[in-house]
């Protein structure tokens, strides 16, 4: 009866055994064929195929933004301080060189130079007195009726008148100017461009009262940021076109580059003459100006193509600059280093290190890595706008949408 207990119990035994076996095995051939997770999908990104700068601006032409001005223009102001207490021109009015445009209360001044003038008739019969004194003197002297020290008193004395006459008139000079410079009058032809002071108003000598703009020669000036001055230069042609005037282009050229930058923007003055002078360039109008590329007289090899892309698709490789460029085949992102001819707030000149047709990423820069799989969605956009200020964080928020519109 035991024997036959114990068999049974071994034979339980070794079925359970091969039931869990069995299921052990069966786990692991389901294991061993599971499919296997999904790809992650492609991220999508800003990107565009970049083209030379060749065939889209001549050659690597400037442009700025520029405002007319005149050649020449100063500051008027009295010589003698005052009550200012008339005003005879406007802003924007144009004076005639010579003609009176203000004046200060000449009352004081007509004083001064009342007495001055009074001063110097004093002396000049002192002068007289003295001179006649010294005639009989001296003829005296040559009978022997004076002494020689009284002769050489009344020489003293008619010296003395002299320089005193002298003096006076010298004063009495100076008293009348200073009525004069009571009086402001133009110094040239011109429009009066800024007034300064009111009537009523004491001003000190030297104060600015009015701004005038001379009459004749015009220029047109911009500010040219340090890395462009190599492409420009003193004679370079160029095109000014103004928006008030659409269909009239105005040809200049460069006149002057001021030697050392603006000390608050680090600009460098650039001026321009136009070549024919327009009656309807006024001072004071803003536009645009091409500078042709300046060509390079020791060198007959054509330049490099240079490709511009917008600032925001600027990255760097340790301390140099670099872009995202999307492989062709794979669609994986490549850190390319790249050399820079000229930064600007808006764009990026890139003279070394693309090639025609290459796919640039142009935003969201920081948001990528190396080797990714992206797919490259076009902006939403003129891809110009990208290189017009936004912030990447803008950039960010359009390659979401893109990217939803691509889902679509």
């Amino acid at each position: 009866m035991t024997n036959a207990v114990n068999h049974n119990v071994s034979a339980g035994t070794s079925a359970a055994a091969r039931i869990a076996l069995l299921a052990a095995a069966s786990c692991l051939l389901a294991a061993c064929h599971r499919a296997p997770p999904p790809a992650a999908p492609a991220a999508l990104v800003l990107a565009l195929p970049v083209h030379s700068d060749a065939g889209s601006n001549g050659g690597g032409v400037v442009r700025h933004p520029v405002e007319v001005t005149a050649r020449y223009s100063n500051t008027m102001s009295f010589r003698v301080p005052g009550k200012l207490i008339e005003r005879r021109v406007r802003l924007g009015d144009a004076v005639k060189q010579g003609q009176v445009i203000a004046r200060l209360d000449p009352i004081d001044a007509q004083k001064q130079e009342a007495s001055a003038k009074a001063a110097l008739s004093a002396a000049e019969h002192r002068l007289a007195f003295a001179q006649q004194q010294l005639d009989r003197d001296k003829a005296q002297s040559e009978q022997n009726l004076i002494a020689a020290n009284q002769l050489e008193q009344t020489q003293d004395a008619f010296t003395t008148a002299l320089a005193a006459r002298d003096q006076a008139a010298a004063q009495w000079v100076v008293a009348r100017n200073t009525l004069q410079y009571n009086t402001l009058v133009a110094d040239h032809d011109g429009v009066i461009t800024s007034e300064n002071a009111d009537t009523g108003q004491v001003v000190s000598a030297g104060q600015a009262v009015y701004g005038l703009a001379w009459t004749g020669d015009r220029d047109v000036i911009l500010d040219a940021a340090e890395g462009e001055l190599g492409r420009i230069s003193v004679g370079q042609a160029a095109t000014v076109t103004f928006p008030v005037l659409p269909n009239h282009e105005f040809a200049a050229r460069v006149r002057e580059i001021s030697p050392a930058a603006d000390p608050q923007s680090r600009t460098y003055r650039v001026k321009l003459t136009m070549t024919e002078p327009a009656q309807e360039v006024r001072l004071g109008m803003t536009g645009d100006a091409t500078l042709s590329a300046v060509a390079s007289a020791n060198s007959t090899d054509p330049d490099p193509p240079t490709y511009t892309v917008p600032a925001t698709a600027l990255f760097h490789k340790d301390n140099s600059p670099a872009l995202w460029v999307v492989e062709g085949s794979s669609a994986t992102l490549q850190l390319r280093p790249v050399k820079v001819g000229l930064y600007s707030d808006r764009s990026t000149l890139i003279t070394a290190g693309l090639h025609e047709g290459d796919v640039v990423v142009l935003a969201g820069v920081h948001t990528v890595y190396a080797g990714q799989h992206v797919k490259p969605v076009r902006p939403l956009f003129d891809s110009q706008a990208l290189s017009d200020g936004q912030n990447r964080s803008d950039d960010q928020n359009r390659v979401g949408a893109a990217g939803s519109v691509a889902a679509r």
